[in-house]
């Protein structure tokens, strides 16, 4: 077997001694919402020969990381997998890696796909996080969305969920939809809130290329969204959400804080990706990060069946990210988060002085009420966060 462990790289500062995540790709949905660009398959009949596959690989790597504290079932749809399925792999893990006790352990599910039988087994089995993939809370959204869902089955599995012991779940949610106004999104946004989840990820719609919807914006059978509605929208979910005590952490992530409560339910997993910390990916199409290293799975579930059959791991590609590519990654990712670019590590980490390597960018930025610089960290306001290609752009630029 080929060694998955990367040649060492120089230590990014406060991460060196990170445990890692482990993220696990199940490939498989009902069916393909015409949105998504997201490597999946709808043939449920190959799913225990994943599962073989899936056992093989994390067998195999055993010992490109020691030690982790987060894992997260996406996708696809994983609450195709039984809780059964679910526990052997978690089992596999656990005789592979050294996996925290308090680890956090995500799973993905969409309402159409479980029951309560269903949520309490993957209770029982030991997820303890779920991100439940509503996308919307109104049936018409959801019809254009192509979702095999309705609101009231989205409400349902909510509740399902709490009473199945969850007491950490996360809700995803998408806006922007050609002609949607603020008025009807903040209705959403208010039925939502009344839930009480832990944890919103509100994403605005992308027109991804190859997608059935894409290919009906184009035939002009669809419009498209509106950039200034959406931009509007935008800035308008940050501000409402931050006044109805689900404070913005990461560009399109809001975590609940309640007066008196220090728990923090902020995605443990998915910061993992935004601050360079290494993960591990299992499955088709999954990425992984160690050392300035990168890797990831062929993006089709035959050939990743096939190299596993023949006694190899599934790997496509490779890459180690140059300085420069280190550099561009260190911005944008920091820019995405509310916490902003701490620049103090960031010195530690490339050489040089952000504030005088980019002093007169951070001045153009100030003046248009994009940035705001305090107690070391630059960091991105609501309208910034608007234009975060735009402002990317203008620090990768002075990067000469």
């Amino acid at each position: 077997m080929p060694n998955e462990r990367p040649n060492p790289a120089p230590a990014i500062p406060g991460i060196e001694a990170a445990a890692a995540g482990i993220y696990i790709h199940v490939p498989f949905c009902q069916a393909k919402c015409p949105y998504c660009d997201f490597y999946s398959v709808t043939d449920p009949r190959r799913i225990p020969a994943y599962i073989d596959a899936l056992l093989s690989e994390i067998a195999h790597r055993h010992g490109a990381m020691a030690s982790a504290d987060t894992v997260y079932f996406g996708g696809g749809t994983p609450s195709l997998l039984s809780p059964g399925q679910i526990e052997r792999v978690l089992d596999t893990l656990r005789e592979r890696f050294i996996i925290a006790a308090d680890a956090e352990i995500t799973l993905e599910v969409n309402p159409g796909t479980v029951d309560s039988e269903s949520l309490h087994g993957y209770r029982r089995v030991g997820v303890n996080r779920l991100n439940i993939g509503l996308q919307s809370i109104n049936d018409s959204s959801l019809r254009f969305l192509g979702r095999i869902h309705t609101a009231v089955q989205a409400r349902t599995t909510f509740h399902g969920a709490r009473a199945a012991g969850f007491d950490n779940i996360g809700l995803d949610l998408i806006y922007g939809l050609p002609g949607q106004a603020w008025p009807a999104w903040r209705t959403e946004l208010e039925a939502v809130v009344a839930l009480g989840a832990e944890h919103l990820s509100c994403y605005t719609l992308t027109l991804e290329a190859h997608t059935p919807l894409m290919q009906k914006v184009n035939q002009g059978l669809v419009s498209a969204p509106d950039e200034a509605q959406v931009g509007d929208l935008f800035v308008l979910t940050i501000d409402w959400l931050n006044a109805h005590g689900y404070p913005q952490y990461e560009i399109s992530n809001f975590a609940r804080r309640s007066p008196g409560n220090r728990i923090d339910r902020r995605s443990r997993h998915n910061r993992k990706y935004w601050n360079f910390a290494p993960y591990l990916g299992f499955g088709p199409a999954a990425h992984s990060y160690r050392d300035n290293r990168r890797w990831w799975n062929h993006r089709d579930l035959s050939a990743y069946l096939a190299d596993l059959r023949a006694g190899h791991l599934p790997v496509a590609e490779t890459e180690i990210l140059t300085r420069e590519q280190q550099l561009i990654e260190a911005i944008y990712l920091g820019l995405r988060q509310t916490d902003g670019i701490d620049t103090v590590c960031f010195r530690q980490r490339f050489g040089f002085d952000f504030f005088d390597h980019f002093g007169n960018t951070l001045v153009f930025l100030r003046e248009r009420g994009w940035v705001r610089t305090e107690q070391g960290r630059v960091r991105l306001t609501g309208q910034g966060m608007r234009w975060l290609e735009q402002v990317a752009g203008f620090f990768i630029q002075a990067l000469g």
